[in-house]
């Protein structure tokens, strides 16, 4: 068995030095970024089609079997319109709608765990078919058959814990439709770069929604997205100054205290 245990024990030191290669390569290149930009502004990223990112993937989801559009030659009255005019909303892969996103959540939880016990054995020998004289023979010391055994235990836990978390947030962010959905849902992608000195303040929003969730001003609420996922954050000098180095965060993951 020792020597699988040794098997381990490099399969691990190699998947940690392995981590710590592709850690210091990532930084390495965010590093040489930074250093390409330094007495200068970030750079804005350059607006691309998100469908042709390494990292996109079209979303599929379970769907309804198709249903034949019924037209009516004769009417003036269109299916999903509001009015006689032309429909205003997004309704094709490319067109802009607004979200809204106007979140203010809050969540509070206090948990408190008390526990203890305490335990006392006593064990006596009196007769031991005759043989407790012979146990003097055995045992260093004269012993007592009448208290042959005597163990005390106690222990006590107690824990607390609390969470108490305020988020407000208010954005209105423009989203294209990148895919129509056999099923009429559109999948929505929005992407926002506002730059104020040396700071990007960056906002991305991506999920499903309805057509008809859709308001007659063109625009749909974040509580209305399906597989939501909304990021708000930024990039730049100040970023820089809060973020650990990458060597502490390196440490913080493979040291064990």
């Amino acid at each position: 068995m020792p020597g699988k245990n040794t098997h381990i024990s490099w399969r691990r030191i190699a998947l940690v030095s392995g981590m710590i290669g592709a850690t210091a390569l990532l930084s390495g290149c965010n590093a040489m970024k930074r250093l390409s930009e330094v007495g200068e502004p970030p750079k804005l990223s350059s607006i691309d089609n998100p469908t042709q990112s390494e990292a996109y993937r079209p979303v599929s989801l379970p769907m309804p079997a198709p249903q034949v559009a019924e037209s009516n030659p004769n009417s003036l009255w269109r299916s999903g319109a509001r009015s006689f005019f032309k429909d205003q909303r997004a309704s094709q892969v490319g067109d802009i709608l607004t979200v809204v996103v106007d979140m203010a959540d809050s969540a509070a939880f206090a948990n408190t765990t008390s526990r203890s016990r305490t335990n006392s054995e006593d064990l006596a020998v009196p007769n031991l078919f005759g043989l407790e004289a012979e146990m003097t023979k055995v045992l260093p010391e004269a012993i007592d058959p009448s208290s042959m055994f005597d163990m005390d235990s106690a222990t006590s836990n107690r824990g607390a814990g609390s969470l108490d978390r305020n988020e407000d947030i208010n954005l209105r962010v423009a989203a294209l439709v990148i895919q129509v959905l056999p099923n009429g849902n559109y999948v929505i992608h929005g992407r926002q770069e506002i730059r104020v000195n040396s700071e990007v303040r960056e906002v991305q929003i991506a999920g499903v929604i309805r057509a008809a969730d859709i308001s007659s001003a063109n625009e749909v609420g974040y509580d209305k997205i399906a597989e939501a996922r909304i990021s708000y954050g930024g990039r730049g000098t100040i970023s820089d100054v809060q973020q650990p180095r990458y060597g502490s965060e390196v440490l913080d993951i493979i040291l064990p205290f």
